[in-house]
């Protein structure tokens, strides 16, 4: 296992997508009116392409149409000082196809909110990397 100049142990592309596979909330940093924009999202990993589910005039949406985005994911114990950190970068795109949205309709993707969640955005894992601390 490789260790970086920090101390953290550096994690393969493999355990990266792996815990991109264990947990339903992440944090998306896009470019909003020029300034960089953090929103939290649910989302589901579909093979290496993490899907999210937003409004279709939202300002996630229009932000993100083929925009080069990271996504970020973490899970830190505070008692123990152990955690992980994984971080994506990749183009952000919004779904069109009729059939991609059929197939994505059918992944585990529940939006948070009530309202008509009804607008796909898919982030190609162009860049995987990943940190542990034990």
């Amino acid at each position: 296992m490789r260790i970086d100049s920090a101390g953290l142990s550096v994690l393969s592309r493999e355990e990266c997508l792996g815990l991109l596979a264990t947990t339903p909330i992440g944090r998306l940093v896009f470019t909003y009116r020029a300034l960089p924009a953090v929103q939290p999202v649910n989302y589901v990993l579909d093979g290496e392409t993490v899907v999210i589910r937003t409004a279709i005039g939202s300002r996630l949406a229009a932000a993100t149409r083929d925009a080069v985005v990271a996504f970020e994911i973490d899970d830190v114990d505070k008692d123990t000082g152990s955690g992980w950190s994984v971080t994506v970068l990749g183009h952000a795109r919004g779904v069109t196809a009729p059939e991609e949205i059929a197939r994505l309709s059918a992944l585990p993707l529940m939006p948070w909110a009530p309202s008509a969640f009804d607008h796909f955005v898919t982030l190609s894992t162009e860049e995987v990397s990943g940190r542990r601390l034990t």
